[in-house]
């Protein structure tokens, strides 16, 4: 587990949360956690199958493109659909003894059928269908009568539409001017038709910043507290959302969601689909759904009716032993925080509420049957001893706990009450002079182009280092970063910083570092949310399906499809621990990796082809490893830049502080001052910190 932790009150004051939603609506949403969503349509009605065969590649209620139907054979199905048995009172039921807060359904999925009565459109389920039903009212009316927030899925690709960017095998295309305006008068009705809408779920489809901010806007018009999802894209959501099934190495400076399927291959229904036994997927997604709180999310997950709208049984069962175990221990889930604490345990996950820590036995029993946490500050007042022995030795706290904690099939909570509030922990201990983004503890947050180019961002650094009489910092820093303005804070006290006039100085490397064999290797994966290490060598490519090609050329562009990564790597041989100043380049997105590790990654500007920019590399003594990753999400061509610095320039800039009153200890943080958005990346892993005393 990363610092990270999203606090409600913090982001409000920090600016990242969108002014247009009101506290209290974000502090509900936040603090209900689980929710249930459902993927019920037209493709429900072949369940996986067409013309006999199952349709073994792809998610199920993308039938239509995986099967490769026509578009008119496809819209026969409508002719056939008469779900008799789906109740919405009975789903909204059930999500209530699941322990879900809020129901979210699909309104209008990909293959463009809506769940609606709408004007818009005669391909409805009211129009087109026997059963001349309004779903979405349904379940709206069923979640009023039942006290259950209800929100609404929205595709924003339409295979039926006739202006619509036609069917793709990525789901992610642009949107036409005319498709624009047609899902604009179908989200009118949407959030016009059917009383108060908790959540817009948007996916799909590839908005310009413009269209995002267009659709925005008109949620928020119509519906204030509407929390918006950021798969509209732009960075233009209340909470952004995880890849599917997918969960972040780490906590979040903004709200946001993970969306899991009860099974990974599929979230409609899937008649062939092998479900297994209920225990052990009721164990999988209690493991899911504490993982994620316990990094400050909230869980969304899904079930897919049958094309008569029951229920599948199995689904059901898993969903009410989860309601059992919630019933139990749901005061360790619902409105708590994050983990305080800036590392993972093996033995499992942590929340908070007040000055209440829950631990949670969903990992590996402690091989010394103790668990031991580190709380500088606090004293624990009591545990709440049914199955442990709970003692404090000074900062230490050590909870003993039997291994029948872990044998019976339960994942159980431990709770301990302390004296005071539970805070996240300060950032890490560093040592040295130089604070760098390598030893910082970042906030993260999370930026987007669409579904395919969406990463964990950099939007702050904090170090907490130990120093006397500080009385200076010196900012080094490279032709980047000239005339960037930082927020910076240094034990409390607040400071706006230019970067501009530092004294210039040469960092010419040092004799004897050799630039060895480059290699070149892809296209690989479309997604832009890359791994924080990558393990490379000539045998192990990261492109699947590919192989390294050594090249001579520092700089190269080709013709690449869309949604393509490409990797070079650069071996870089150094006499002594030293640091280096390159030039790289790259188009829509760019990566770096030093020996394994992610120093830098950004989506660059929207649309933009190439872009360089300067890096400054760490060097270790011997050999060293430099992979750049260039992420190409919309163009026909891209390509590289990898060499040498050829004005290899830094300069440094001294900064006096107010009086620290001879502080020991200090938190130093800085930001991009007023930034264009609160979720890009903050473009400064080059900036460094250097800690100056000085005698007055």
């Amino acid at each position: 587990m990363k610092k990270i932790i999203f606090t409600f009150l913090v982001c409000v004051l920090a600016g990242i949360v969108q002014a247009q939603i009101a506290p209290e609506a974000l502090k509900t949403w936040h603090g209900n956690k689980y929710s249930m969503f459902i993927h019920f349509g037209l493709y429900s009605l072949p369940g996986g199958v067409w013309k006999g065969q199952p349709v073994t590649y792809g998610y199920s209620e993308q039938i239509q493109a995986f099967a490769k139907i026509p578009k008119e054979e496809y819209m026969q199905l409508a002719k056939d659909f008469n779900p008799t048995q789906f109740n919405a009172d009975s789903i909204v039921a059930l999500a209530k003894r699941g322990g879900m807060k809020s129901v979210v359904l699909t309104s209008k999925h990909h293959d463009g059928f809506c769940m609606f009565h709408t004007a818009t459109t005669t391909y409805n389920s009211y129009d087109a269908t026997p059963c001349k039903r309004d779903f979405v009212k349904e379940l709206s009316d069923a979640c009023k009568r039942a006290g259950i927030r209800f929100g609404l899925y929205f595709s924003i690709i339409d295979w039926n539409f006739p202006y619509a960017s036609p069917m793709s095998d990525h789901n992610c295309d642009f949107v036409p001017e005319k498709h624009q305006e047609f899902s604009k008068a179908q989200i009118t009705e949407l959030l016009t038709n059917y009383g108060p809408i908790s959540e817009f779920w948007f996916d799909m489809g590839s908005n310009t910043p413009e269209q995002s901010k267009e659709l925005y806007a008109l949620v928020h018009k119509l519906q204030p507290d509407c929390m918006v999802s950021g798969r509209i894209g732009n960075d233009q959501y209340d909470f952004c959302v995880m890849a599917d099934n997918a969960y972040p190495e780490g906590s979040l400076h903004t709200p946001w969601q993970t969306a899991a399927s009860m099974f990974d291959e599929t979230w409609s229904y899937r008649s062939w689909q092998e479900r297994g036994e209920v225990k052990d997927k009721v164990y999988q997604k209690l493991c899911q759904l504490t993982n994620v709180v316990s990094h400050g999310g909230n869980f969304l997950l899904n079930i897919g009716p049958k094309g008569d709208g029951s229920i599948v049984p199995f689904e059901k069962d898993v969903l009410e032993s989860i309601g059992s175990w919630l019933d139990k221990y749901g005061y360790a889930i619902y409105q708590t925080e994050a983990s305080p604490f800036p590392k993972s345990f093996e033995w499992g996950t942590v929340t908070r509420k007040d000055n209440k820590l829950y631990l949670i036995l969903s990992g590996k029993y402690p091989k010394d049957g103790k668990i031991l946490l580190d709380m500088p500050g606090y004293k624990l007042r009591k545990g709440d001893g049914k199955m442990a022995m709970y003692l404090q030795y000074g900062d230490e706290i050590s909870v003993s706990i039997p291994a029948s904690a872990y044998n019976d099939s339960t994942i159980h909570v431990l709770t301990l009450e302390l004296d005071k509030p539970v805070e996240v922990q300060p950032a890490l201990p560093v040592k040295g002079m130089t604070l760098t983004a390598l030893n910082a503890t970042p906030d993260y947050s999370y930026s987007c182009f669409d579904y395919y180019s969406n990463y964990r961002s950099a939007v702050a650094y904090n170090w907490n280092v130990e120093q006397n009489l500080l009385k200076q910092l010196q900012f080094i820093y490279t032709d980047q970063e000239v005339d960037r303005t930082i927020d910076l804070s240094v034990d409390g006290k607040s400071y706006t910083v230019t970067l501009k006039g530092g004294k210039a100085e040469s960092l010419e490397p040092a004799n004897g570092t050799v630039w060895g064999k480059r290699y070149i290797c892809g296209p690989g994966s479309g997604l832009f949310d890359t791994p924080s290490t990558l393990q490379t060598d000539l045998n192990n490519p990261p492109a699947r399906r590919s192989q390294w090609k050594e090249t001579d050329k520092e700089q190269d562009e080709f013709a690449s499809d869309i949604l393509s990564t490409y990797y070079v790597m650069q071996n870089i041989q150094s006499p002594a621990d030293q640091l280096i100043l390159v030039e790289v380049g790259a188009g829509n997105g760019i990566e770096i990796y030093l020996n394994g590790k992610s120093i830098l990654k950004h989506l660059n500007p929207y649309r933009c082809t190439f872009r360089t920019e300067k890096v400054l590399l760490p060097l270790k003594k011997g050999d060293n490893q430099v992979v750049l990753c260039v992420y190409n999400r919309f163009e026909e061509k891209t390509g590289y830049l990898l060499r040498p610095a050829q004005k290899p320039i830094i300069y440094r800039q001294d900064f006096d502080i107010l009086d620290t009153s001879n502080q020991k200890s200090h938190a130093i943080t800085f930001k991009a001052h007023n930034p264009a958005s609160a979720h890009a990346d903050m473009e400064l892993s080059n900036l460094r910190i250097r800690l100056r005393r000085i005698a007055r």
